[in-house]
């Protein structure tokens, strides 16, 4: 049961980086189709990038290229592209540092994702690291979401139970790791998802 408001116990509140924090589709898609025009490989679909949307780098990979002999070399060429170039074509999310420096002054924030080496140069460009204590990326952990290790690390980290932590994400992958670690769910912008609360604004998180 969600309690009557986020101050009755959360003191933690994690957020997902890709479609909640950004709208990075256009960058996600000019990324893949980068190193898939590489390999001369046909341009993402629509639904290949709602599979990678949810994965890490390496898994966007092995599914790309599955059953592909140029699938290591990929690999390779993956991590040899600056991802700095694809981020001017990220969108922040509205009102996302306005409610970051709202929530700060009450939560400890933390950001639980399945980016890699392109978390840190993202939240420096817009100017938001300062925000969050603690970023956990699927290189901090032996296993990415959906499994719950980086939730678990963070509510490790800050030394409170699972409910006194709030996940904030867009995916049927963010969901089951939030069920998986029982931190609440807050869903964001996907009605679908069954969740503690749904949200369309950002700005909604200051009121619940």
């Amino acid at each position: 049961m969600w309690p009557k408001s986020l101050t009755d116990n959360v003191k933690v509140i994690i957020f997902d980086c890709d479609g909640v924090m950004f709208d990075s589709r256009k960058a996600n898609i000019a990324f893949y189709n980068t190193i898939l025009a590489r390999f001369e490989k046909p341009r993402l679909t629509d639904d290949e990038f709602e599979v990678v949307h949810m994965s890490t780098a390496e898994e966007s990979i092995n599914y790309l290229f599955r059953d592909d002999p140029q699938l290591q070399e990929a690999q390779t060429y993956r991590n040899q592209v600056d991802y700095q170039q694809f981020i001017p074509f990220m969108t922040m999310e509205p009102f996302l540092d306005e409610v970051l420096e709202i929530l700060k002054k009450k939560y400890q924030l933390a950001v639980a994702t399945n980016r890699t080496n392109t978390i840190h140069p993202l939240l420096t460009a817009f100017k938001l690291e300062h925000f969050f204590d603690l970023v956990v990326s699927a290189l901090d952990v032996n296993n990415p979401k959906p499994h719950p290790e980086a939730v678990f690390k963070i509510v490790n980290h800050f030394g409170i139970d699972a409910r006194e932590a709030i996940f904030v994400g867009d995916s049927s992958v963010d969901r089951e790791t939030a069920l998986r670690a029982k931190v609440y769910f807050v869903a964001y912008k996907n009605s679908l998802l069954q969740a503690d609360h749904n949200i369309d604004n950002l700005r909604e998180l200051l009121f619940l």
